[in-house]
This record gives C-alpha cells, structure tokens and sequence, in this order.
C-alpha cells in the first residue's frame, strides 16, 4: 500500500477550523499523483509521450471524522481493479500518530485519449504497473 502524508493548512479549512468537505479530494488527489509518479507514471508524460490522461470517473466517498488545522495526515492508495481502460483503487486519510480513520474513498479512473477525450486501453506495460501496487 502506498502512503502519502499531507498536513492540513489554514487554507484546507473552514470558519469552523475543519477542513472543508471538497479538499479531502485534493489530499487524495494528490496522493494518487505520487503514486503514479512512484510507479514510474509521470502525468505530464503520460499526456505529452503517450498522448493519454487518466480522469477520475467516479468516486464514492465515505466521511468518518473531521480533519482539522494543523494535523498529519497520511493518504493511502491500494489498487482495487485494473481492466482495458480503467482501473480502481481504495484509498483512506489517516490522521497520525494514531492512524485515526477520517474518509474512505473508493475511485475509478479512466483512461482517455488526450486529444479526443475518448476512452483508450491502458498501455500493457502500465496495466502491469498499476496492478502490482
């Protein structure tokens, strides 16, 4: 499972001192991108190179606890699926030390073509990749 640590900035918050409900999605975002990146999958190269982008299609999320100014978090990915032209991974914030659940997400990606934004099967080589994280 990869893990990604993320610390919660005044800017991640509300007037309440929570961190607002759309930038857990960063955090996971975020998350996501390193774990491409430490596979070996650059974005940029993916859409300049391989002339493909993967967009998230779906994501079901579940809040458990707030997140608030100041705590490290940790974000973590595991994949759940790959096929042709998409794939799914789990993911979860963690508030540390003690590793307190805070949201589960799980997400679905799609692979499209860069210039049309039509669907295009995942290169063999990065199926592989994917599936093995």
């Amino acid at each position: 499972m990869f893990a990604w640590p993320v610390r919660v900035y005044w800017e991640d918050t509300d007037a309440g001192g929570v961190v607002y409900h759309s930038n857990y999605l960063r955090f996971l975002e975020r998350a996501r991108s390193e774990w491409l990146r430490a596979a070996g999958i650059g974005q940029h190269q993916l859409q300049h190179e391989a002339g493909i982008v993967f967009v998230v299609h779906r994501m079901d999320l579940k809040f458990r606890r707030p997140a608030r100014l100041d705590d490290l978090l940790t974000a973590t990915v595991r994949t759940l699926e790959v096929r042709g032209v998409r794939f799914s991974v789990a993911q979860q914030l963690l508030r540390e030390p003690d590793r307190e659940l805070l949201v589960e997400a799980e997400v679905h990606v799609a692979c499209l073509d860069a210039a049309s934004f039509r669907p295009h099967p995942i290169p063999e080589h990065l199926l592989l990749e994917i599936a093995s994280r």
